[in-house]
């Protein structure tokens, strides 16, 4: 597996797939999950909406994935998972985010998707401490697809997220 930072705008990549770090109805937010849903267009939404909702609002439960065309959008898929609310990391925070980009992955694999863009999932709104989040993310992605052809761009629209990819990456190198 090949990860990449890049500071770049998610919705700008042609890649297999972009993942969105949606919120539990997958009908849009703010953030990464707002300039999704407005670069793929209505039909994104549309098909958000045709998803069965598990329980009244709750299409994608925290730490899950689900996956739907990019639409407009230059990449071809869009998987969108739920990351959790950071309250304290003592509430199953650390494994729930770590099963977002499990099951992100999941869906790749069962897609044939090898070419992956991921934002920081959880270190906006749901604030999840940037550094604990990257690093989790680059352990979680090494041990569930080190040895896969996929090349998985860490994407950054910030200075300080730039930061964090990469310090994350180095640790986990050994630097």
């Amino acid at each position: 597996m090949k990860l990449v930072p890049m500071r770049v705008d998610i919705t700008s990549l042609a890649v297999d797939a972009i993942v969105n770090a949606a919120n539990e109805t997958l009908l849009g937010g703010g953030g990464v999950d707002g300039a999704i849903h407005r670069a793929a267009g209505p039909r994104l939404l549309a098909a958000c909406r045709a998803m069965p909702e598990l329980r009244p609002g709750v299409r994608c439960p925290t730490g899950e994935a689900r996956i739907t065309p990019g639409f407009d959008l230059p990449a071809r898929h869009v998987i969108h998972t739920v990351g959790p609310v950071w309250r304290g990391g003592r509430q199953g925070e650390p494994e729930r985010l770590a099963s977002c980009w499990r099951n992100s992955l999941r869906l790749a694999r069962e897609h044939d998707l090898h070419r992956l863009a991921f934002p920081a999932i959880s270190c906006g709104v749901y604030g999840y401490p940037l550094h604990e989040a990257t690093a989790l993310a680059v352990r979680t992605l090494h041990g569930e697809g080190g040895s896969e052809p996929f090349e998985v761009i860490l994407c950054s629209i910030s200075k300080p997220v730039d930061e964090a990819w990469h310090a994350a990456l180095a640790i986990d190198k050994g630097v």
